[in-house]
């Protein structure tokens, strides 16, 4: 089944929908303070064969987590529980699964807004940075908590998903990843560390001691080696992501209230509540507020990289496909310039002082 980017349509067109059988396109608003409210930052589709709500990022002008996608996605989460909570008894509308993606090439998402980040040290700001970290912390919370509705939120990561977006992706019950996928927390480069539940959530999946190790590396990790430690729970070759989230959303079809009752289960056991989250938060803000001269110029070129390399429409215009590095890749004799690099870098020429140091 091809999956298009198209709209979840008003209550109102339920039970016409559910005739048709599949969503056709129709632009996704809201009603915001008596005005409909359009997505800017998204776009979702609802398919009725699998009772699921596709949600396709794609934020600008950086695919970070920025103040606009956190509320509208916010926004969007209100909306899916009001609407399922009040609709008819003759109109109902199957919705089971809601399905995070990404709609950048090669990027799931790169995590916090180091732009507001950087800016509001600068100026003191604590409660600018508080504020921010709150925002996001809401948005995961009602992830984790499944919108207070009884469905299955899934991540599918077709790239990288750093930081604040490799937060989002485990905010969810389930993760779907494709094989060159890279995820990690590179917070520790510039001496401060995931605030936004990274520990909790890590910890729920794979135990305090090695949530610890992955956090403290600051290392990219491979799918394969995450799939490996069991963060993530489903593993498939480039290009088959949508597949796979179709395949397991019609096996687990027939199990849907098992899997909501280990959900309740776990939450039980390891709660993660909200308090605790706002309370990392506070020595988060705390730590970025104490870094240095030194680990703000580390943020400030992770910044630049990311503005220069990581332009949300550029990205999406040019769709270059990326090699990973795997292997023996250093070991490569037979190479053209100009070429792209795993991160998406144009180089025009040969870097290396000595060409031989490639052979070696």
């Amino acid at each position: 089944m091809e999956i298009d980017d198209t709209a979840v349509a008003r209550k109102k067109n339920t039970t016409q929908r559910q005739k048709q059988g599949k969503t056709e396109g129709r632009e996704h608003h809201q009603e915001h303070h008596g005005e409909p409210y359009a997505f800017t930052q998204f776009t979702t589709r609802y398919d009725s064969e699998t009772s699921s709500i596709w949600c396709w990022m794609q934020p600008e002008p950086r695919p970070c987590m920025n103040s606009t996608l956190i509320d509208e996605l916010t926004q969007s989460q209100h909306q899916l529980t009001s609407l399922y909570k009040t609709q008819h008894s003759d109109s109902i509308w199957p919705f089971r699964y809601l399905i995070l993606a990404s709609k950048i090439p090669g990027i799931y998402n790169l995590g916090g807004d180091l732009e507001l980040f950087r800016q509001s040290i600068a100026d003191g700001d604590k409660q600018r940075l508080r504020d921010y970290a709150h925002k996001c912390i809401n948005l995961l919370h009602r992830n984790i908590d499944n919108l207070d509705l009884p469905i299955t939120l899934i991540s599918l990561v077709q790239g990288q998903a750093l930081g604040g977006g490799f937060e989002i992706a485990l905010s969810c019950d389930v993760i779907i990843a494709e094989r060159s996928s890279k995820m990690g927390f590179p917070e520790i480069m510039f001496n401060l560390f995931p605030g936004m539940g990274a520990y909790n959530l890590l910890t729920r999946r794979i135990g305090p001691a090695l949530a610890e190790r992955l956090i403290l590396s600051g290392k990219t990790w491979s799918a394969g080696e995450l799939y490996d430690m069991g963060v993530i729970d489903v593993l498939v070759e480039d290009g088959q992501g949508v597949q796979a989230v179709e395949d397991y959303l019609k096996s687990h079809n027939q199990s849907h209230n098992t899997i909501r009752s280990i959900k309740k289960i776990r939450q039980m056991v390891h709660p993660i509540t909200k308090q605790t989250l706002y309370d990392i938060v506070d020595i988060w803000v705390d730590a970025a507020m104490d870094l240095s001269k030194k680990d703000l110029a580390k943020m400030d070129r992770l910044l630049q990289l990311q503005k220069f390399l990581k332009d949300s429409h550029v990205i999406q215009e040019n769709k270059t496909e990326l090699t990973p590095r795997r292997g023996e890749w250093r070991k490569i004799t037979d190479v053209s310039f100009p070429l792209v690099t795993h991160l998406g870098e144009t180089v025009e020429h040969n870097r290396r002082k000595n060409d031989s140091r490639r052979r070696n």
